[in-house]
């Protein structure tokens, strides 16, 4: 069923992609990014010049995500499309194949990837974002394939990417600051699957395990590897697990069940929340699981 849903997917893309253009395509280029994260940065960069659309919905892990054909119609309409890349959007693969025309920006290019030692996943951990200072290498990789595509804007797109990165910089500090209410032996994370890596390098945490011991949300863990994850938290006195939005809490309870520590649930990750949540945009996204955080290593 998947492969069938995927083929015709693909298809559909094909049949979009072919049709015929006599004229070029009036008015500003249509960007599209695949996450919503993604898509607030861009238009940082892109201010009033530019609207920017995100693919995946609000609340959408991307690792799980299934395109649909709607999806293909988006992809063949849009003139630029941002990725994120180290592999996080393997399910556009088929679709990316058939794409003529439009120009892919990859947000994390010239970002060295931290290595998977399980080796699902040969790019990589593609969690960039999740560290301010990754981000602007983002920044200026949409800025450059932006002015690029449309020269026109080049200066603007120069100046809101300056202005974005000076907000980038004051964020870096404030996580700082933050984090050194924390005592240092208690700035130990145990997550519900392994997305924190570039953070816990920046801010001087210890991953001490993940229920879900993978880069992927796609895939569970085994009772050994179960039991191995409370054995360190036992061993370290990790003081919580800290789960995304959307995941399932049941292995997290077992797990504090036997170990006695607490969990702390709906963290952003992968996803913005709408207008009205904790996580309207990125940087919003970053202050709020970071004051999340703060809390559960605290108390």
């Amino acid at each position: 069923m998947k492969r069938l849903l995927c083929a015709l997917i693909s298809l559909a893309f094909m049949l979009a992609a072919c049709q015929p253009i006599a004229t070029p395509i009036p008015g500003p280029p249509r960007v599209l990014a695949v996450e919503s994260f993604l898509a607030d940065i861009a238009r940082n960069v892109a201010g009033e010049r530019l609207t920017v659309e995100s693919l995946i919905p609000l609340g959408m892990d991307p690792h799980a995500y299934e395109p649909t054909p709607g999806d293909a119609a988006k992809l063949a309409d849009c003139n630029v499309l941002i990725l994120n890349g180290a592999g996080l959007e393997s399910f556009l693969d088929p679709l990316l194949a058939n794409t003529k025309g439009q120009m892919v920006i990859t947000a994390s290019a010239g970002l060295e990837p931290r290595p998977d030692p399980s080796g699902e996943h040969p790019e990589g951990d593609p969690h960039f974002w999740l560290d301010p200072n990754n981000v602007f290498k983002y920044v200026e990789n949409i800025r450059d394939g932006l002015s690029q595509v449309d020269p026109g804007g080049a200066t603007t797109y120069a100046a809101n990417a300056a202005a974005y990165l000076e907000q980038l910089k004051v964020l870096d500090q404030w996580i700082i600051q933050q984090v050194a209410a924390i005592q240092p032996d208690r700035r130990l994370l145990v997550t519900n699957h392994e997305s924190l890596g570039y953070f816990a390098q920046r801010y001087g945490f210890t991953v001490i395990g993940a229920v879900i011991p993978s880069f992927s949300t796609d895939s569970a863990p085994t009772a050994r590897q179960m039991a191995d994850l409370i054995t360190q938290i036992k061993a370290s006195g990790a003081p919580a697990i800290f789960l995304e939005m959307g995941a399932n809490p049941q292995l997290a309870q077992q797990i504090a069940a036997d170990t006695g520590v607490k969990v702390v649930t709906n963290l952003y990750t992968h996803s913005l929340s709408d207008p009205d949540g904790p996580a309207p945009t990125y940087i919003d996204l970053m202050k709020y699981n970071v004051s999340q955080i703060v809390a559960g290593c605290r108390s």
